[in-house]
């Protein structure tokens, strides 16, 4: 197994651990929240570190193909889902993001049951971006009326960029509904 994989690996593997510091109070005060963050932002890292290696060093396999980006789902989504939780991210955007991902997921295996592969957009790379930024926002609590208003942003940024990257999607792939075998 090479290290673009071992690093997916890594980062489901932290995951559970993320969910339990931040659901659990473990420690003194918020410092359970704060290792949360420091795992998210680790888990978040390998996301860039993999994709980098892998490509550098030409060990795209298709094992990353198809675990690095569920990875990427599970961790993003186990925050938002945990966020609801705690009270700040509101369910519905909650539904709206993890729809667009089966959404997209289902499209991909039509695509894949007709030969097809469908390589990742800018939209969809900016989408994730702007969900992680978000959570790491969100997670590092930081006080203050502005920092609110530039959560709101983010959380609204992460939305429009869900709901753009499945309409180009969709629509750049549109192929794939028609040539169904």
């Amino acid at each position: 197994m090479n290290l673009p994989n071992k690093l997916t690996i890594l980062r489901m593997i932290m995951i559970p651990f993320f969910v339990v510091f931040l659901m659990l109070p473990i420690g003194e005060g918020a410092a359970h929240r704060y290792v949360a963050l420091a795992i998210f932002v680790a888990a978040s890292l390998t996301d860039t570190l993999d994709g980098y290696i892998a490509r550098r060093d030409h060990l795209v396999t298709d094992f990353g193909k198809f675990m690095d980006p569920l990875a990427d789902k599970l961790l993003v989504c186990s925050a938002m889902i945990c966020l609801i939780e705690t009270g700040e991210l509101p369910f519905w955007i909650v539904i709206i993001i993890i729809a667009r991902e089966f959404i997209i997921s289902g499209f991909r295996q039509i695509a894949a049951d007709n030969g097809i592969v469908i390589a990742a957009s800018k939209w969809g790379k900016l989408k994730t971006i702007s969900q992680m930024v978000m959570i790491i926002v969100l997670l590092a609590d930081f006080p203050g009326q502005a920092v609110y208003v530039i959560e709101q942003i983010l959380i609204y940024l992460a939305l429009v960029l869900t709901v753009v990257s499945l309409l180009d999607y969709l629509y750049k792939n549109r192929q794939v509904l028609g040539s169904q075998k």
